[in-house]
């Protein structure tokens, strides 16, 4: 008898007897194993994260990088520590961000850009406080696209401009956070 032979109800309670057996081999990433009692208290990727000290995000004072520096920073400490108190650094976080801006649609009666890419490439390097070491390398990057209304409307380019910024920033965290807990969670 094959399996499509088989009673719908048969077929149903081997697939549950079967999610059964594998439903306890999961475990969410950012889930606690001292909740669920499979490990020591604050052995989980939550406190892991809330370890790394973020340094400050070197650019030149002044420049739309300077201030998305600042951004990066702000948001890469909120997202690794969840908005709570962050534990005693055992590793450090080094960034360096560069960005681009390149036209991508230019009206032709005009020679304006109707549409532009702002790109943020960023490297960042983990290092474990204790031993000195440096267990993560990476790089990552971002872009998005914004228009500009028209060459009567300069504050609205400039805040499409800032739009575009932010949401790279916000692309740049979430990268350097999935990268940090990956690390946390395989050790690779």
């Amino acid at each position: 008898m094959s399996w499509p032979e088989f009673p719908r109800s048969i077929r149903l309670l081997a697939a549950l007897g079967l999610a059964a057996l594998v439903a306890g081999c999961f475990q969410p990433m950012y889930g606690d194993r001292a909740l669920v009692g499979g490990g020591a208290a604050g052995s989980g990727i939550g406190s892991k994260l809330a370890s790394v000290e973020v340094e400050q995000i070197n650019a030149p004072q002044g420049t739309r990088l300077a201030r998305l520096g600042v951004s990066v920073r702000d948001e890469l400490i909120f997202a690794l520590t969840g908005g709570s108190a962050p534990a005693a650094p055992n590793y450090r976080l080094k960034v360096n961000l560069s960005s681009t801006n390149l036209q991508v649609i230019v009206d032709i009666n005009t020679a304006r850009p109707d549409i532009q890419n702002y790109g943020i490439d960023s490297s960042f390097t983990l290092t474990d406080v204790t031993t000195g070491k440096v267990v993560v390398n990476g790089t990552t990057f971002s872009r998005v696209s914004y228009n500009i209304p028209g060459q009567q409307q300069r504050f609205a380019g400039d805040r499409g401009l800032r739009d575009a910024e932010n949401r790279a920033a916000s692309v740049i965290v979430e990268n350097i956070r999935n990268r940090l807990a990956s690390y946390f969670v395989a050790g690779t």
